[in-house]
């Protein structure tokens, strides 16, 4: 047998998704030998039928946000299904993405790792220079790509995700000492932040800070050094808003958006959310039925899109949506321990990492729609329109299942 021939057999054997065992993974169950060592694995239905769950709800969502769109002036070129028809080609387009992910071994990942973030870097300068990055309501995020604007803040937030896993697996040895293991870190996350303030985009640089702190925390390191290290966070925070007016006038309108200087103004789409929400009562409107998505609650079907299932679903809806973030959290997290324990400690953070990411970042949409947090620009992952998000959320779940799936193997004396 030639060289490719043997290739294409080995690719047979080992890949976990290969058609040959395909059929057999759909219904609960495949068999596969590893380096002589007879595995059953199984993969976890139940987490990939909660993210497609996610990911069909979100796009019946965003096309019910988005259907009367075309009556604003500013989008009367576009048709009704606009966004619910790219929204679909995005799933579609992640789902491709999901599927070579899942096929990449975890050892690999780790050592793309350090590359991976330096790509995101320059791609974060690229965004800010005027002929590549584009402006939208003022803020310069995206870089056009033609049939799509990709964000690299979306890329960075999983860089750091892999990188600060790599990172601790590789100094394991001196986490204990707190400024030695912590330092490089923080470093990367100063620098990380600085260019993400420069778009401005706060929310990306929230998210990518709690990450890089998270890992770290599960990783080992000190414990009251970390809290000290938090407490800075805080107040890095706490004095980028003190300093900027825009955000200084955020936070006086979500602690009273009532008041008519913020009705009309910074504090416009919290009222129209709260208004949303007092319209669902407990079981909503109906699919289709939400006024307030009707040109009064802006971002309708991207940042407050949890307002308008709230408005249509009711109570009911909103606690729907919540409980199945806690639940994926949960059973992430599950994974992540798994892989700990059977010593593949870089698998495990990274599975930990995107639990808190995905986490943190559902509870701060959540947060903002409902009036309990400030408002911030970001998305309900795998729910809220926004190509960039759903792409990298899907990757990281196919990353996620990769995880389960080589933890299985090893508890049932396969190797990988």
């Amino acid at each position: 047998m030639n060289t490719f021939g043997r290739s294409i057999a080995g690719f047979t054997r080992l890949n976990p998704l290969n058609w040959d065992v395909l059929r057999n993974r759909i219904s609960g169950n495949e068999s596969k030998r590893f380096n002589g060592v007879q595995a059953i694995t199984k993969i976890d239905a139940s987490l990939i039928w909660v993210t497609l769950g996610l990911l069909t709800w979100g796009l019946v969502m965003v096309y019910s946000a988005s259907i009367a769109m075309p009556d604003n002036p500013k989008f009367g070129k576009l048709t009704g299904s606009y966004f619910a028809n790219r929204h679909a080609m995005y799933i579609t387009i992640a789902g491709f993405i999901a599927y070579i992910a899942y096929q990449i071994p975890i050892t690999v990942w780790e050592r793309i790792a350090p590359w991976l973030f330096i790509l995101s870097l320059v791609l974060l300068i690229a965004v800010l220079i005027p002929p590549i990055g584009r402006v939208v309501n003022g803020a310069r995020r995206w870089i056009p790509l033609g049939f799509i604007s990709f964000q690299p803040s979306e890329l960075v937030k999983f860089s750091m995700l892999l990188y600060v896993s790599d990172y601790m697996v590789r100094k394991m040895e001196i986490k204990e000492r707190f400024f030695v293991a912590v330092l490089p870190i923080a470093v990367a996350v100063l620098v990380v932040g600085l260019l993400l303030l420069a778009q401005p985009d706060m929310g990306a640089f929230m998210v990518v800070a709690v990450i890089a702190m998270g890992i770290l925390f599960l990783g080992g390191v000190n414990a009251r050094m970390f809290f000290l290290m938090a407490a800075i966070m805080v107040s890095v925070f706490a004095s980028i808003i003190y300093f900027s007016t825009f955000r200084r006038e955020r936070i006086f309108a979500y602690l009273d958006p009532w008041n008519p200087d913020h009705a009309l103004g910074k504090g416009y789409q919290l009222t129209h959310s709260l208004i949303a929400f007092g319209r669902g009562e407990v079981v909503g409107v109906g699919l289709g039925g939400s006024v307030e998505k009707l040109h009064w609650l802006p971002e309708a079907h991207t940042d407050f899109l949890l307002a308008v299932i709230g408005e249509e679903f009711g109570l009911v809806g909103v606690v729907l949506v919540i409980g199945i973030f806690v639940w994926l959290t949960r059973r992430i997290m599950h994974i992540g321990r798994q892989a700990i324990t059977l010593d593949r400690i870089f698998a495990g953070l990274l599975a930990q990492g995107v639990a808190v990411w995905l986490g943190f970042q559902a509870f701060i949409n959540i947060g903002v729609n409902l009036g309990a947090l400030p408002t911030k620009g970001l998305t309900l992952p795998f729910m809220s329109y926004g190509g960039s998000a759903i792409l990298i959320n899907t990757l990281v779940m196919a990353i996620v299942l990769r995880i389960d799936y080589e933890n299985k193997v090893l508890m049932q004396g396969g190797r990988e």
